[in-house]
């Protein structure tokens, strides 16, 4: 059993401060108090009545006679209730600590080195309160309040941090900060900011804390309403027991493809797509007659041939052709290969990603600022010897190979903390060597693509990549300047991984609007997401806005941001909250929140898992390099 009791007692006098447990009687602590006190008193008298004459004047409460004058020790007092008080000599006030003396053989010591420690700390809120070793019963009675609050909190055990925080403050003004600050204390100590410049942000957690704890997010009754009609109008059919019916099997629960179409579909299609179309008489006869069809349509007359080619202008300074219809001389197999792929969710990508949109100048130019600076000789500051395009392509110079990345896109909606869709795009990049050390050669290499069972559809660029079947494929071009689209690719949402998952709560009560977001991290990433930055779309521009943690507000653009450094991959659920007033009460209706999440990683790996390895073991061909995915459409609503 711990400490049970702490008393501060003078060498000559009565007691200063008995302090006990709420569940200690304080006779008991009396009485072991007093037998200390008799005892220590019996124990000085029989040293007084062993020694010489010349010590008979002095007095029986002499310091120097007691055998109890030592620095530190303990006694057992007591006759049929044995108590072990644990005392501390400092200056001329012995500061006592009682607990139980039982008959257990390794209870003792362990009360004995818990008492101590208390006794070790009630020394210190004494010292400090006199400030300095000279403690007086008259020190002590000055600042009585602090050391009695002081030392109840001692008795009740604290820690090294909390006891410094309580010597710090014993001669503050304010007793109540001393005790209800506690619990902060070693927060603080190990870092944090002191705390007046903090106690405003334990005030607005502790608001919230009280504001989101009895907040309840219930579906509105409009939804209820409908679900009891909607079940209401539904009677089951009745069946009469009989009793001799054998129990129905359980059937075997099937996992339902949360992006398949609607059973109205599946089951009847042509109700579903040409019900809204009814025949009638009259339109069977149209149809019947392609004139009478086709009778109120307006076609528009096309220019004639003519109109189609350029005109020749023979003015000085303007000569050349003009008007006319131009046809380009883009590749039609990229857009037939890329058609449709551009859709964020099952979709694909978009094909003007590959096509040149910009117009080439066939004009002749004279020289130039840099080709002139290379003609006449060498820059100023330039080595001797260098060439100024081996200056600004240094970087370039340093490829031995080519290169491959992926570039991957990860886009997903949630309702809540219930996931709508998901899409995983990516595309293959192919960065060649720079056009002065490829030499005039062409690039041709061959790879192998692992890690596509989940793929959905992919699209080559025919012109650049041939597929050799079996995860094979061969790349041959020219080289060029900027990185080169190979492959686009997009995967099966059951096969999509989310990198991030996150649910958005809301509720508008009166005129106080409240949103929370959760979000949690996919312990299966590689690494841990760093600068995530979320983004809360207001319907309103807020006049005030309480958030936490600390957001950055866009009046403009009617958001706040928060940005999160690092989200762990493992760990509690990290939450957002913000409320804020509104101008329009609930009863006319919900406010739209959207809540949306930014986020990108660079690494060896991708978030499909698809791998780019040499098309034979042992011989690369090829560089890879950092792959990258980030978000797209990352919504929640």
């Amino acid at each position: 059993m711990a400490c049970l009791a702490i008393s501060l007692q003078p060498v000559n006098g009565p007691d200063i401060l008995l302090q006990t447990r709420s569940w200690f009687p304080v006779s008991r602590a009396l009485a072991a108090v007093s037998a200390f006190r008799l005892a220590r008193l019996h124990l000085a008298r029989g040293k007084q009545q062993s020694s010489s004459s010349s010590a008979s004047s002095a007095s029986l409460d002499a310091i120097g006679d007691d055998p109890l004058a030592a620095a530190s020790g303990q006694l057992v007092v007591g006759v049929e209730s044995q108590y072990r008080v644990v005392y501390r000599l400092v200056n001329s006030i012995y500061v006592l600590g009682v607990t139980t003396a039982g008959s257990d053989h390794a209870a003792p010591a362990v009360n004995a080195f818990a008492v101590a420690d208390a006794v070790n700390q009630s020394v210190s809120v004494v010292v400090a309160a006199c400030r300095g070793v000279d403690v007086t019963p008259e020190k002590v009675h000055r600042k009585y309040p602090e050391v009695y609050l002081a030392l109840d909190l001692v008795l009740h055990g604290v820690g090294s941090v909390r006891l410094s925080q309580i010597l710090a403050t014993i001669h503050g003004d304010n007793l109540a900060r001393m005790v209800n600050s506690s619990p902060d204390a070693e927060a603080r100590a190990r870092g944090a900011d002191p705390w007046p410049v903090v106690e405003h942000l334990a005030q607005d957690r502790h608001a919230a804390r009280e504001g989101f704890s009895g907040a309840s997010f219930e579906l509105p009754q409009e939804t209820l309403a409908a679900g009891d009609e909607f079940s209401s109008n539904i009677a089951p059919a009745t069946t009469v027991a009989t009793g001799d019916e054998p129990p129905p099997e359980e059937a075997a629960p099937v996992e339902k493809d949360p992006f398949a179409a609607s059973d109205l579909i599946n089951n009847k299609p042509e109700e579903a797509l040409v019900g809204g179309f009814k025949k009638n008489k009259e339109t069977a006869l149209v149809v019947a007659d392609p004139a009478a069809a086709l009778a109120g349509l307006e076609v528009t007359t096309l220019p004639p041939a003519e109109a189609t080619k350029p005109t020749f202008i023979g003015v000085e300074g303007f000569e050349g052709d003009y008007g006319g219809i131009e046809f380009g001389n883009d590749e039609t197999s990229l857009a037939e290969a890329f058609e449709g792929l551009n859709a964020p969710f099952g979709g694909g990508l978009d094909a003007s990603e590959f096509v040149t949109t910009t117009k080439k100048d066939h004009k002749d130019r004279t020289v130039t600022g840099l080709e002139l600076l290379v003609a006449s000789g060498q820059p100023p500051n330039a080595a001797a010897g260098t060439p100024l395009e081996n200056l600004l392509l240094t970087k370039r110079a340093e490829m031995t190979a080519p290169e491959l990345f992926i570039a991957e896109e990860i886009n997903a909606e949630f309702k809540e903390s219930i996931l709508v869709r998901v899409g995983l795009k990516g595309t293959i990049f192919l960065r060649t060597l720079p056009l002065n050390k490829a030499a005039g050669k062409e690039t041709e290499f061959s790879f192998r693509l692992e890690g596509t069972s989940g793929m959905k559809r992919a699209a080559l660029q025919s012109n650049v990549l041939s597929n050799l079947q079996n995860g094979l494929f061969h790349v041959r071009t020219v080289s060029k300047e900027e990185p080169i689209p190979l492959m686009k690719y997009s995967f099966l949402p059951k096969h999509s991984p989310l990198p991030l998952r996150m649910r958005l709560v809301k509720r508008h009560s009166g005129t106080l609007l409240s949103v929370m977001i959760q979000y949690a991290s996919n312990p299966m990433l590689p690494q841990p997401l760093s600068n995530v930055t979320f983004v809360v779309k207001l319907p309103v521009d807020p006049t005030l806005l309480n958030v936490s943690p600390k957001a950055v507000l866009n009046r403009a653009e009617k958001e706040f941001r928060w940005h999160i450094s690092d989200i762990p991959l493992k760990g509690p659920a990290g939450r957002l909250r913000a409320r804020m007033p509104v101008d329009q009460d609930s009863k006319d209706g919900e406010l739209e929140v959207v809540g949306m999440v930014k986020f990108a990683y660079q690494g060896p790996f991708t978030l499909s898992g698809i791998k780019l390895c040499p098309a034979t073991d042992g011989i690369a061909q090829f560089n890879e390099v950092g792959h990258t995915f980030s978000s797209g459409s990352y919504l929640c609503i």
